[in-house]
């Protein structure tokens, strides 16, 4: 025995050892530190705390125990994914302790997913809380622009989805391209293309680089995994907050990714993106040349109905001499029919002269004759005095007719007419110059874009064009391979030769189109 028994019954100390508390939770923990140094353990995530110093405590349970554990902060910000309650995971770290409660718990040093399915668990319930939100309703998306002057593409800037898009553009509908080159897996993607989509939000317009008009997230197929950066809370939010229009294009036509829900568009593939984000050049200089077709027509028509119109009411008018006839007329019957009623009334006059002497006194037959005869003169002087006057006065009236006649009906009608042509003239002469003014604007603001599209217009910004041969050089090394270079300004062409010597200058060259793999502008790498 180790201790003895007194005659009161009293337990004494015996030859057995005495720890304090610390050496036993010393001891413990080397034991188990020793035991378990490293472990993977297979669990599903009980009760999850994410205190304000950074670090991660969590339990990891199953059915019939419960095992502590801590991520500390330095390991939880290289974390690929994020720990969250009910997810099943599969833990690697080591079992140690932690004497000031009296408990053991597990130091993860990685956490993982326990398979696709429980990738697929923790997405779905990712993207029921941000629905909740509101983030992925329809009201919330923007209109793409019909044709955007500078497009911002964030992707790898050495993968082949970039050269896709580029060359897509080229063949549309050439457009400035500003690229901000991100990781598309692993632990910086998240980060990396949320500040992407902020930083081109963040731009100036009309600054030295210039905003965009129309984002595309970009990049190629893989597995869930490969993917997974694209469903990380921080992009769907970046994304969703985003003033600029945004394409999301990642991964394949069946791969989907929660900023597909919170982008502007869907594209199945980056080439997609690309031809969403700017219409056919060619289709669109078709449809000027037929609305231009349209309206020329459309004023050539007009013109030749109006002219055959005014041609018909030209018609219907009546000649001029012909308005005159019918007054020559009654005129002349009205002269014929003048002389015989004087002559009659004359007689008339006579003949009851005659019948009133006849029942005179023959006393007054010397005074009536003689008055007779001073009347018979009188009589003949006023007859031919009258028609004389008569005569004068219907040529005056009928001089007077036919002067009123032609200026108050015939001129009235003709000016009235002018009046009406004049002005039919004028509106159609304003229509067809309105139309033509404004057609000429476009054909030149036409040209003006043609003008700036043109790899001529970066020279005049400060760029150059080196040739060797008939290509282009792009590297340094490849200068050095040659004799003697050609730098293209925008004043014109210089020889030189790789040591900076100024070389005769080379004959002017036919020109080429621009390099496929530049498309014909600058970058921002």
């Amino acid at each position: 025995m180790d201790d003895l028994i007194d005659d009161e019954g009293a337990a004494t100390p015996g030859n057995a050892p005495e720890f304090s508390v610390s050496e036993i939770s010393g001891a413990v923990k080397r034991t188990v530190e020793g035991a378990f140094s490293h472990v993977r353990v297979r669990g599903e995530i009980g009760r999850l705390s994410l205190p304000r110093s950074g670090h991660i405590y969590l339990d990891l349970k199953d059915d019939r125990s419960v095992l502590a554990g801590v991520i500390w902060k330095g390991v939880a910000t290289r974390m690929a994914h994020r720990p969250e309650e009910g997810m099943e995971v599969i833990a690697t770290g080591r079992i140690t302790t932690f004497p000031g409660q009296s408990k053991y718990q597990l130091v993860i040093d990685d956490i993982r997913p326990a398979g696709v399915g429980a990738l697929m668990a923790m997405l779905e319930k990712r993207k029921a809380a941000l629905a909740a939100e509101g983030l992925f309703d329809d009201a919330r998306k923007k209109p793409l622009p019909f044709l955007p002057e500078v497009i911002g593409v964030v992707t790898s800037p050495s993968g082949a989805v970039i050269r896709d898009i580029l060359h897509r553009l080229r063949d549309r509908f050439p457009r400035k391209v500003l690229i901000w080159p991100v990781a598309v897996q692993g632990e910086k993607c998240a980060p990396e293309v949320a500040n992407a989509i902020r930083g081109f939000n963040a731009l100036t317009p009309g600054g030295a680089v210039p905003s965009p008009d129309l984002l595309i997230v970009a990049r190629g197929g893989g597995s869930l995994e490969d993917l997974w950066g694209f469903n990380e809370e921080a992009v769907v939010r970046a994304a969703a907050e985003s003033d600029i229009p945004l394409i999301s294009a990642v991964g394949h036509e069946t791969d989907t990714t929660l900023i597909d829900y919170a982008s502007d568009y869907r594209a199945p593939t980056p080439t997609g993106a690309a031809e969403k984000a700017v219409p056919v050049r060619m289709d669109m200089l078709n449809w000027v040349r037929q609305q231009d077709g349209i309206l020329t027509r459309a004023v050539t028509g007009g013109l030749q109905a109006r002219r055959q119109r005014l041609t018909d009411l030209g018609r219907a008018l009546p000649r001029s001499d012909t308005l005159l006839d019918a007054a020559r007329q009654r005129l002349d019957l009205l002269a014929l029919r003048l002389d015989p009623a004087l002559k009659g009334r004359t007689q008339e006059a006579r003949a009851g002269l005659d019948r009133l002497s006849a029942r005179l006194d023959p006393s007054l037959d010397r005074a009536v004759a003689s008055k007779r005869l001073a009347l018979g003169q009188r009589a003949a002087g006023l007859s031919a005095g009258r028609l004389s006057s008569l005569i004068r006065q219907g040529a005056r009236d009928l001089a007077g007719l036919s002067a009123r006649l032609d200026p108050a009906r015939l001129a009235a009608r003709t000016a009235q007419m002018d009046d009406r042509f004049r002005a039919a003239t004028q509106r159609l002469s304003q229509v067809a110059n309105a139309t033509l003014h404004q057609r000429l604007e476009r054909l030149r603001a036409l040209d003006r874009m043609r003008q700036t599209l043109g790899y001529t217009e970066t020279l005049r910004r400060g760029y150059a064009v080196v040739r060797a041969g008939q290509g282009v050089v792009t590297t340094k090394a490849d200068a050095a391979g040659h004799g003697a270079l050609e730098v293209e300004f925008a004043d014109g062409r210089l020889g030189v030769t790789p040591t900076g010597a100024v070389a005769r200058p080379a004959p002017k060259a036919r020109p080429k189109k621009p390099d496929p793999d530049t498309g014909g502008q600058g970058t921002l790498l």
